[in-house]
């Protein structure tokens, strides 16, 4: 089976929606992402990127996931419930598509800390994934700088299987080079990995996701 690339859709879960990215959107995920603490992990090429200036960051996250390229499947991650409800808390991109090979990356990913350690991340990848191998992709990587524990296990956590390390992979914000951390889920693996997060997300309950966290 070739896989056939998807259309760009709004995909709605329980907890949060993830619409196409649009440039009207930009401003939004800078009121989430625009903060030392979220390129602190890695995400924009690490802490060089960040500058504190807005509008250094809206022409960033242009360049960052080109939206206008058509290449990627960009989205934004919306609150879909609940008094936040339509709040934006992110984005993430499925990219490297190739229908031939079957395969895609999965990545670009960074999310307000307010719902760190939510079910955003959860929600947002089972929909992703979802997507992706419903349209007969059957390997989707991700990865992680070397250094950045937080995120390796975040990606351990979701079910991907750790392949290795591949040394200098690219270059970070401030032009030293990293080791990149390769993950993948493949379809084989994908009914375990499903069902793990959903019960993931069963755990977490009815309580929708706000902007001040749980507990």
């Amino acid at each position: 089976m070739v896989a056939t690339r998807p259309a760009p859709q709004s995909l709605i879960g329980r907890f949060i929606r993830l619409d196409p990215m649009t440039p009207s959107d930009y401003p939004a995920l800078a009121e989430g992402l625009d903060r030392p603490e979220v390129f602190a992990g890695g995400w924009g090429g690490g802490p060089a990127t960040y500058t504190g200036s807005r509008e250094d960051f809206l022409r960033f996250v242009a360049r960052y996931y080109e939206v206008e390229g058509g290449e990627r499947l960009n989205v934004t991650a919306r609150i879909a419930t609940g008094p936040d409800a339509g709040t934006v808390v992110g984005a993430s991109a499925l990219a490297d598509l190739n229908e031939a090979k079957e395969y895609a990356h999965l990545g670009w990913t960074g999310f307000r800390p307010e719902v760190w350690g939510t079910a955003v991340n959860v929600e947002a990848k089972l929909l992703m994934l979802d997507h992706a191998f419903a349209h007969g992709y059957g390997r989707i990587k991700l990865q992680a700088d070397e250094l950045n524990a937080r995120s390796r296990a975040a990606i351990l956590k979701l079910g991907a299987t750790f392949e290795g390390l591949i040394r200098r992979e690219q270059q970070r914000a401030d032009g030293s080079w990293r080791t990149t951390a390769q993950f993948a889920i493949i379809v084989d693996d994908w009914p375990e990995v499903r069902a793990r997060l959903v019960a993931r997300l069963d755990a977490w309950g009815d309580e929708p996701i706000t902007l001040t966290r749980r507990g």
